[in-house]
């Protein structure tokens, strides 16, 4: 199964992940959220399989600029609805090779965990 790469095409994070699947001779098929958005389903499974805490980007300037009020009492159902009206709050990348998901990248855990096709 080709593994799949989540993010926004012009994120300096995910041009390096890209990068270190390209020199590792690593196929992958890239969905960017500008373009595609992400489905609320993809969206619930990945946070029933890590958390919402973990896709949730806090540092980024988007979740940054938001109104104190729609960052306070933050739970799964509010964090998945501000996802899904802006995914770019998603951390990224979200890389999903089969049933493992892989969020932020790190070469030393890509290293590990993707195997090239080569």
């Amino acid at each position: 199964m080709t593994p799949t790469i989540y993010g926004i095409k012009n994120c300096d994070t995910i041009k390096k992940a890209r990068a270190w699947l390209d020199s590792h001779g690593v196929a992958y098929d890239f969905h960017d959220y500008k373009a595609g958005g992400i489905a609320k389903d993809k969206l619930q499974q990945w946070s029933d399989q890590l958390g919402w805490e973990i896709l949730l980007n806090r540092a980024g300037m988007t979740f940054r600029k938001l109104p104190d009020a729609d960052k306070e009492g933050l739970n799964e159902k509010k964090a998945l609805a501000l996802m899904l009206a802006q995914p770019s709050m998603i951390k990224r990348p979200v890389l999903e090779l089969g049933g493992k998901l892989l969020v932020g990248f790190k070469p030393d855990i890509y290293a590990t965990e993707v195997k090239s096709e080569t």
